[in-house]
């Protein structure tokens, strides 16, 4: 009897103030969508640098007119250092097919570039790409080389943007829970002022605090869940119209987004909704209103 009367008044509440629980609802929602792609960026820029991590090369270029006798020695003083674990020789004609294959969609690019210009190359995976520097020391600058290159030192600069759009990102969805919170505290405070007869009699008659309090604190937490469940659509939506549809080409360089990321956003986003959502309403009505 006692949860069937909690449970009314929890939906007859949000009735009453429709209008603040939609906007306590999307407010939670706006917040929760920037944490949960805050949380996906932090986990992704993890699985980038993993993956790019076991697949950077330290590739050397030689010169044009390098005769076949100097490219041989570069190859076989790279196949006995010990930092190597791998080389692999890539001829002009093989620099030119990865050059069209990457460029494919831009032909123009790929007519306007002669299949001399390229340099033949060694494409090196070390041992451990920490120590890509001294291999370069030990090959840079010497007979025969045009330039040595760590792909580790390239990319670092993308993986530097990523991580300050993780860090907004994040600093945003703070920023957003404050005012879900505020909006939440409010929303709770309008609520029991609306009832303050209602709570009085019950206060006359002996219920006790947390039965008084209980329908405010679940009405908090059901919008927030609500707006969790909201934020977890918005993410799902964003996968496959925006990282899977419309920008496809953008996001196939790195590794894909997996579902089960983002499936496992649904029960965190759920969790930080509810606790936070109870946590704000039980503090207010505690120190603010007088139940």
């Amino acid at each position: 009897m006692r949860a069937k009367y909690v449970m009314s008044e929890v939906f007859l509440g949000l009735w009453r103030n429709i209008s603040m629980t939609v906007a306590m609802i999307i407010t939670m929602a706006v917040s929760l969508t920037m944490l949960g792609a805050g949380l996906l960026l932090y986990n992704q820029v993890d699985v980038i640098e993993e993956y790019y991590q076991t697949n950077l090369e330290v590739v050397v270029y030689l010169e044009r007119d390098i005769d076949q006798a100097m490219t041989d020695q570069i190859g076989a003083e790279l196949q006995d250092s010990d930092l190597v674990a791998e080389v692999q020789y890539e001829s002009k004609e093989d620099a030119y097919k990865r050059f069209q294959e990457t460029f494919e969609d831009t032909p123009d690019l790929v007519k306007s570039v002669d299949a001399e210009v390229l340099p033949s190359a060694f494409r090196v995976k070390m041992v451990d790409i920490a120590d890509a520097k001294e291999l370069i020391g030990q090959f840079e600058g010497r007979e025969g080389v045009y330039q040595v290159t760590n792909q580790r030192e390239i990319l670092q600069q993308v993986f530097d943007i990523l991580g300050g759009a993780q860090r907004l990102t994040l600093i945003v969805a703070l920023v957003q829970g404050v005012a879900a919170l505020m909006l939440v505290a409010n929303t709770i405070q309008v609520a029991a002022y609306s009832r303050r007869r209602e709570v009085a009699i019950m206060k006359l008659v002996g219920a006790p605090n947390w039965f008084v309090q209980a329908p405010f604190v679940l009405e908090a937490v059901f919008a927030g869940v609500i707006g969790s469940v909201f934020a977890f659509g918005t993410l799902i939506a964003a996968k496959f119209l925006v990282i899977d549809g419309q920008f496809a080409d953008l996001f196939k360089l790195m590794p894909p987004i997996e579902m089960q990321a983002i499936l496992i956003l649904l029960p965190i986003l759920i969790g930080v909704s509810a606790v936070i959502s109870a946590i704000t309403a039980w503090i207010t009505l505690r120190f603010n209103i007088k139940v």
